[in-house]
């Protein structure tokens, strides 16, 4: 003898999984169980944790020719901010988002470098992350929004928004140097390279300094071909002479290089004038910066391998400035 029972029909969650998901990159109709888009290789995990988001994040595209120190500056950049809540508290969203943490936080600790990044768009480390910025240091800085309101403001009011804290989010990709250029150079070679391009709301060029001061132009004649695949991408938009999309130039590994650290504008007006020049024509908000994430560097000889360069000691500078210059032009302090 069997009891009688009623069972819930599935039919609804079979409906639920019908439905596609569309790429957060790309926006091209994806199953839910796809783990990359079927379109241009991005992590469908991105667009599960969007869905249920008012505001949708932004992309910061990480750009530069192949080593460039893209990897270990986006590493770096996500520890240093992890351990310094009192400047910007920063929460990795998802477990993707701490690979590329712990790859170079590990390869430095063994004094290496973290391996190449791969050309193909499945192995591609992605951050997103949440970032908690306490807009009472904005009081400070004059002048601010926030000080110029708070002279018309009531007591209590000027209190609550002295200690109001934004939330805000963003996606930044650990692309191939070499997918970056053959995207530039040839469109529509590498998909989701040319959908970030398009869709990013601020840029991170990076440019190794020691090579500019050797007198070797690729870096810079990089830096144009990115520049300039930019801004025709925006003239196709429809928009005016000026690029309105915030561009941050970074000189890295600066440690090897003399003067570059003190006045990197200067730098790049010496070393690479080409990049210098597209800046200033072509768009209005852009900065010149210095970084550098080891203090000092030696080449070991490996056998069946040759030479290989090795950090001696991990000194970080100049790392956070460039990133929190962005945050200020994606979302300025106090803005309401």
């Amino acid at each position: 003898m069997t009891r009688r029972a009623l069972q819930p029909m599935k039919s609804s969650e079979l409906a639920e999984w019908a439905l596609p998901v569309l790429c957060y990159v790309c926006e091209a109709a994806n199953s839910r169980d796809t783990e990359y888009c079927r379109r241009c290789s991005a992590p469908m995990a991105l667009a599960h944790q969007a869905l249920g988001q008012t505001t949708r994040p932004k992309m910061v595209a990480i750009l530069g020719p192949s080593g460039s120190g893209k990897t270990v500056y986006l590493g770096m950049l996500m520890d240093m901010l992890s351990r310094q809540p009192e400047r910007l508290q920063i929460v990795a969203r998802g477990a993707f988002s701490i690979g590329l943490q712990q790859t170079t936080v590990s390869a430095l600790a063994r004094c290496e470098f973290p391996a190449k990044t791969s050309t193909e768009p499945e192995s591609w480390n992605w951050m997103h992350c949440e970032i908690h910025r306490n807009d009472a240091l904005a009081a400070s800085e004059p002048p601010s929004f926030l000080s110029r309101l708070a002279r018309y403001t009531p007591r209590k009011r000027q209190t609550a928004l002295t200690n109001k804290s934004s939330c805000v989010e963003l996606v930044m990709p650990d692309m191939a140097g070499e997918a970056i250029l053959e995207e530039v150079e040839h469109p529509q070679t590498f998909f989701l390279v040319r959908s970030l391009l398009r869709n990013s709301a601020a840029v991170l060029l990076l440019l190794d300094a020691s090579e500019l001061s050797r007198g070797q132009r690729d870096p810079d004649f990089a830096a144009m071909k990115i520049l300039s695949c930019l801004k025709e991408i925006e003239l196709q938009g429809g928009t005016g002479r000026k690029s309105r999309r915030s561009v941050a130039i970074v000189f890295t590994k600066v440690d090897q290089v003399q003067g570059c650290r003190e006045n990197p504008e200067e730098f790049a007006g010496a070393y690479a004038p080409g990049a210098w020049q597209h800046c200033r024509q072509g768009f209005r908000d852009h900065a010149f910066f210095a970084a550098s994430v080891v203090g000092g560097c030696t080449w070991l000889e490996v056998r069946g391998e040759g030479r290989r360069q090795i950090p001696l000691r991990v000194e970080p500078h100049g790392i956070i400035e460039p990133f929190e210059w962005l945050l200020e032009k994606l979302y300025p302090r106090g803005r309401p």
